[in-house]
Parts: structure tokens; sequence; C-alpha cells
């Protein structure tokens, strides 16, 4: 019989075993349970997604929140850890089913993340690029590719895996606060540059997200302003450079635009993001909303508007209650779910990429430089005052933004970057000898005035620092000492608000009498002034341009802003950017300015407005110029400008030969080319622009439209070089409305080649046979209203 001891032993013994296998059963099943549940990636989406909760899948269409400067994080649907600190949102993770979370940050002139993080002595700068505008006024794809490339190599090296941009949005009206964040008045040329951008960003195996679709054409009342526009404006002017970007460029997302269409959000129109956007243009990516975009997120996910960023507990609650009532089919967020994981199936995140915290920011920044160089527009340059070829002459600095460079805009369009150069700092640099009493005055009094200024709300512009007075004997000294004067005119502006007419479309006085007491004491002694205007978009110009000798448009241009500046003015570089957009005489000449920016409305009873910081007011805006925007409406109505579109000059000259012109009826296509040689003594390259005039039919068009562009290689005195250029009949078609169809009348068309829309160097005609239906659209977007529009 075995004793007390060992019976009590052999019971120990059993128990720790039961215990025992009974862990290890409970660690077999849940590995089991992870082993068989579906993994994103390994598994087919339709039984990854099936595996999901309810909770999961409405997490997933709904960002995880966003942390507001100076603010916790604002509600959150889920935790996640911030993966990219100052990147503007994430994606909610399923970590069961193998689904991580993905990250989105800004980036329209470059990668917008903090440079510093918590308990972390590194620092992760981004390279501060050229704006978009100064990309467009270089008119050169192969660039734009250049710099997206570049661009989208930081994104990938700090991981994150979707850039919000680029922006698409037609300069409608120089007042818009983002226009710099744009490329021009013309969606052929903004579809092309935004295309190419794509294409660069996504060489790099991470995405972009073209935006605002559509018609974010102002920062007044943007989140609910309603917009009437005509259905032919949408298609041809609004609406044309998406199509463009989406269908050459591919990108891996389409943002959604705070507007009202016609009545309805975009983020909640499904003949916007259903039909057109996927439907017409075969767009087979995600999109996104903008940032506390729209009013109603069940809406949202009807209308293909896949993923709510950056996601309110407000949002999923009402999408939950949605799926539950049966006023939201689980069958359609499944739809956007799987959208979402196609893009996370993309990601770097999800491939595993080991990114570095460390891309090439010294090899970017050259690129951010030459690309500056390239954009660069010159205005004017009277008895070649430029280049300056003799760096022994002695400079004299006017003007704050010479020292305090705008390198780019504000808001979410703004990057935080190492370092940038001044213009003051790149003359020196180039080997200018600056005037020290003027230049110690300004050292000494741009302290002492930023001190002054009240400090910026986050994302806002910074209020400018006054122009700094001087006496009439100061500048006459100066011109008594100096060889030349550069007066720089800076302007500054971003998101939630648009720019003033006075003292910013308009110099303000003091800009004004700065520029006229410089341009008397120098030009009476023979001594030569210069310009140069860092500038995010248009201004006037017309009532004070001939004062100075020079005039050159430095835009905004990125963090090596005053190297390139002095790259251009010293010859290193030709100047051969062309305007993107027309700067007119008066601002009242603008074809939008008595509609802009619309009117506040009074707040309709039960109607709830957007879950926003900075919101607005209830509004609306007609589109009355209708198809009528910039050259189109100025070329058409006759109406005199400043610098006409596609305007710009160079140190070289060039010339035109050999312009053919054959349309092909059975092909569908106009065919062109032209020969264009360097006729001056300077290394150069030229702008050559397509535009075509339609005969007068039953649909009213623009005098001229731009069909085509091409910019040459840097041609060597006396070279030349012949381009061709295939124009398809939807470029030469217009939209009607009545068939809702793309349409080319018969009739005699004019194409003309040229520098610019109104300096035309040779032109043809061809006949259109036979009325002809180009491409069948839609019948969809409708105004409420009839709009009463511009005819010529």
């Amino acid at each position: 019989m075995m004793s007390r001891t060992k019976r009590i032993r052999s019971s120990l013994v059993v128990a720790f075993v039961v215990v025992l296998g009974g862990l290890w059963g409970v660690r077999g099943a849940w590995a089991f349970q992870t082993e068989t549940l579906p993994q994103l990636g390994k598994a087919p989406l339709e039984d990854v997604i099936a595996a999901m909760t309810l909770e999961e899948k409405v997490n997933l269409v709904v960002g995880t929140g966003m942390r507001l400067p100076g603010q916790e994080r604002q509600p959150t649907v889920g935790e996640v850890e911030e993966l990219v600190p100052g990147a503007a949102g994430t994606t909610y993770p399923i970590k069961r089913l193998g689904i991580p979370s993905i990250v989105l940050a800004d980036g329209p002139a470059g990668l917008r993340i903090q440079p510093q993080r918590p308990d972390d002595p590194n620092t992760y700068y981004c390279t501060a690029f050229p704006v978009a505008t100064l990309i467009a006024s270089s008119w050169d794809t192969e660039l734009a590719k250049e710099v997206g490339a570049a661009m989208g190599n930081e994104v990938l090296e700090y991981g994150v895996d979707v850039l919000l941009g680029p922006g698409m949005n037609i300069h409608r009206n120089p007042l818009c606060g983002r226009n710099f964040e744009y490329y021009s008045e013309d969606p052929l040329l903004s579809g092309r540059m935004g295309a190419a951008a794509v294409e660069g960003v996504q060489s790099q195996g991470v995405g972009t997200s073209v935006k605002h679709f559509v018609a974010n054409n102002q920062e007044t009342n943007r989140m609910t302003i309603n917009e009437h526009i005509t259905q032919r404006a949408l298609r041809e002017i609004y609406l044309e450079g998406f199509r463009i970007a989406v269908e050459k460029g591919r990108p891996w997302t389409v943002m959604s635009s705070y507007n009202k269409i016609n009545g309805v959000y975009a983020s909640q129109r499904r003949d916007l993001l259903e039909t057109i956007l996927r439907n017409e243009w075969g767009f087979r990516g995600l999109v996104v909303s903008d940032w506390f975009g729209g009013d109603d997120p069940v809406a949202q996910q009807l209308a293909g508007n896949d993923l709510l960023m950056p996601g309110t507990v407000p949002q999923k609650e009402a999408i939950l209650q949605a799926v539950r009532e049966g006023r939201l089919e689980e069958a359609v967020l499944d739809r956007n779910v799987e959208r979402i994981l196609r893009l996370v199936l993309r990601s770097p995140r999800f491939r595993g990429y080991a990114f570095s915290n460390r891309p090439d920011l010294p090899v970017h920044a050259q690129v951010a430089r030459s690309a500056a160089g390239q954009g660069m527009v010159l205005l004017k340059n009277e008895k070649d005052v430029l280049p300056i070829s003799d760096l022994g002459k002695r400079l004299v600095l006017f003007g704050v933004s010479a020292y305090e460079t705008y390198i780019g805009g504000t808001g979410s369009g703004d990057v935080n970057e190492a370092y940038s150069v001044s213009i003051r700092d790149g003359l020196q640099g180039a080997g200018f000898s600056l005037l020290s009493e003027v230049d110690q005055a300004y050292l000494r009094y741009l302290p002492e005035a930023k001190e002054k200024l009240p400090k910026p709300m986050p994302f806002m512009p910074q209020p400018p620092i006054p122009e700094r007075a001087f006496e009439r004997a100061e500048v006459e000294t100066a011109a008594a000492e100096a060889d030349i004067a550069v007066v720089t005119v800076g302007r500054l502006s971003g998101e939630f608000g648009d720019r003033e007419l006075e003292g910013d479309f308009t110099l303000k006085p003091e800009e004004r009498e700065l520029l006229e007491q410089v341009t008397e004491a120098f030009h009476s002694r023979e001594k030569p002034v210069v310009v140069i205007l860092n500038i995010g978009g248009v201004i006037e110009t017309a009532g004070w341009r001939d004062l100075p000798d020079a005039i050159l448009i430095a835009w905004q241009p990125g963090q090596e802003a005053g190297n390139a500046v002095a790259d251009v003015l010293t010859g290193k570089v030709n100047p051969s950017g062309r305007l993107p957009m027309t700067f007119p005489i008066r601002y009242e000449d603008v074809p939008s300015a008595k509609f802009f920016p619309g009117q506040e409305l009074a707040q309709p009873e039960g109607e709830s407005a957007p879950r926003a910081f900075m919101f607005g007011k209830p509004a609306e805006v007609t589109y009355g110029e209708d198809i009528f925007v910039g050259y189109r409406y100025y070329a058409t109505f006759g109406v005199p400008v400043a610098y006409e579109f596609g305007y710009g000059l160079s140190y070289t000259s060039f010339d035109y030969a050999d312009f053919q012109a054959e349309w092909d009826e059975a092909g569908g296509r106009l065919e062109a080319g032209v020969t264009v040689r360097n006729s001056g003594s300077k290394a150069g390259r030229e702008v050559v622009q397509v535009y075509v005039g339609a005969p007068r039919g039953r649909l009213y068009r623009p005098e001229r439209e731009l069909v085509a562009f091409a910019k040459t290689k840097l041609l060597q005195p006396g070279e030349s070089q012949r381009l061709h250029f295939r124009v398809p009949a939807r470029r030469l078609a217009a939209f009607d409305t009545s068939s809702s169809s793309w349409v080319l009348e018969p009739g005699v068309y004019a194409v003309r080649v040229g520098a610019s829309s109104k300096d035309i160097r040779g032109e043809r005609t061809f006949q259109v046979g036979q009325y002809r239906v180009v491409e069948p659209a839609y019948n969809v977007l409708a105004p409420e209203r009839p709009i009463e529009v511009l005819h010529p």
C-alpha cells in the first residue's frame, strides 16, 4: 500500500500535468485560431473582409484622429501610436488579420512632418521644394517628375505611405490663398504637370493623393461654400486637369474637396466620385476626404468616399447606427473597406520596407535649386541689364523679403526644412558685394519689427513685417555708392484665408514709395534697378512696371531660394520660365472678380455644419464667368493684360520656322510640327505653345485654347530642334451639355504656334468636315438652378 507521502506527491504530479496540459491547450488553440484567421496579403481579400467584425470595418473607413498644434489628440476611433510625428493621419490597424496602419502626410511642396521628436536627439528635416506655381512656370514635365521623385524618396525613407498632393485646382481668381499650391489657370498645363508629379513621387513606391477634387478654388468659407457651376465649365475647366492627372499619372488616391458643387458636398456626390472618377475615367484607387470635410459620413460612404480623415468618434457612431438600422448596406461598407485594403497592400509599411529616416537631403537640395532656377520668369529686361556678369559690381538690397525670403506658403503646404537661403545670403554667396549701410539697417530693423508682430496661429500666415522706411538722403547715398539696386517685393498666403486686394494684390503704399525713391535716385545717375517678386501668386504690376529696368518673378522658390535667384541674376541659369497664369492690368479685369468669393447666407434651420475647427459660414458663389477663365476670357473679349498667359523673356532669342499642321480626319487627331532655332548669343531653352481656335458654331468657344506644349532641350547659339505635336480630337472638342458629350463641330479651325498666348509665330488652318461626337459622357452634376454666364 502506497504511503501517505507518496500519495500526496503523486497527486501533485498529476495536478501539475493537468494544469500544464491545459495551458498548452489554450496556447495551442490561440495559435491555431491565429493561424487559421485569414491574413492580409496571404488570403483572398473577400476572406479577410468576411472575417472582420462590423466595428472593425467601421474603424477602417474612419481614420484614427489627429493631434492639433497645442492640443491633445482629438477624439479618435481606436488608439494608434503616432507612427510618424507630424503626419496628417493614419488608418486603423487590425492586427489579428495582419492589417497595419498606414501613414498619410501633407506635402504639395515637400513632406510635412515634425523635425523634432520627444526623447530623440535626431532631427527629421525635409526638403522645401519650390511651390507648384513655380514648377508649372517651367512648363517642363520632366522637371516636375524629377522633383516628384526626390520628394517621394523622402516620403519613403521617413516611413510615410501616401503624400497628400499634388494640388490640382485651377487659378480661378488671383486672390485665392492657396494658388501657390496649384499649377495654373489652364487645365492642360495643370493636368500634365500634375500627372508628371504623380509619376515622380510614385516611382519611389509610395502613393499620392491628387487634390482637392473638385473646384476648391477659394479659402473663404471653403467648408460650407455652395458653388453654382455649369456642367460645361466643370467639364472643360475644373475637371479636365484632374482627368489628365488620373488617366496619365494613375495616383493611388484622390482627395475630395470641402466645397459643395451645385448643392451637394463633393465628398457626398456619388456622381462625382463613382460616375465620373471611376466609371468614366477608370480610376481604381481610393478616395479620401479632406480633413473634417463634409457633413454626413453615411452619405460619404454611399458616394464612394472610402476613407474619412482624420476621423472622429461621431463619424464612427453614425456609420455603425446606419448599418444597424438598414440605412447603409454592409455591402457598401465592404466595397470601401476593400479599396482601403488594396491601398494598404501597396504601401511600404505593409511590404515591410525598412525605412532609414535618412534621405539624401543634400542631393534633394540641389534638385530644389535647379528646379527653382528653371521656373523663374523674367518679365522685363531693358537694355539687357540682366544677367549681371561682373561680380565686382556693388549691389544694394532693398525690401524686407530680400532678408526674410518667403520660400513657400503656409498651412499644409508648408515644410519643416533644415535651413533656407535668403536672397541676401544667396547674392553674397555668389560673390556680390552688398552696400553695408543699407544691409546693416535692415539687419538692425528686422528683429525689432518681428518682436512687434502678433504671434501667428498654427497653420496661419504670419503677419508681414512692414517695409522699412528710408530717408531720401539714405537712398541718394546708396545710389552714389552702389552700381545696381535690387528691390524685392514679397507676398505670403496660405490655408484658411484668401488674399486681400489692397496692399496684397496691389503694392503697399510704403513699397510704392520705396520703389519710386530708389528708381529716381539710381536712374538720375544712369544706374539700373532690378525688381525681384518673391510671390506665390499674381500681383498688380501695370501701375509700376515702367519704373525698374528689369523684373524677375522668383515666386516662392523653396529652401535654396537665394542661391537660385543668384544663379539667374548672374546668368549661370538662363531663365526659361513662362507664366502659367495671366497678370491682369487691374483686378476688376479678372473675369471672376465680381463673383469672388461669393456671399454669406443665413444658417438654414436644421442644417448641421461640418465638424471642423475653422469651417466658416454658410455661403454660395456663382461661377458666372463659366468657361472663360484666364486667357480664354482676355483673348475672347479683347481685354488688354499686363502680361499674358505663357509670357516670359530669355537672355537669348528664338526663331520659329517651318510650322506645319494637318488634321487627320480618319484618325481623329491633329499633327503639327515646328523648328525652333536659338538665334541669340547664349544657350537657352524655349517653351513652345500650340493654341487652337474653333469655328463659330452652335457652341460658343474661346478665341483660343492651349492644346499642346513642349520645352526644347538646352539649345546652344545657332542650334535648332524640331518639335512634334500629336493632339487628339478629345482635346480639341467642346462639351455639349444638351447631348452630354464631347463634340467637334464642322468648320475651319485655326491652329497657332507661339512663345505665349499672344506672341504667335505661325498659323495654319484645318477643316473638320462633319459634326463628330468624340466621346459620350454621363449627364451628371447639373446645377440646382439656371446660371447666367458670360457669352461672347
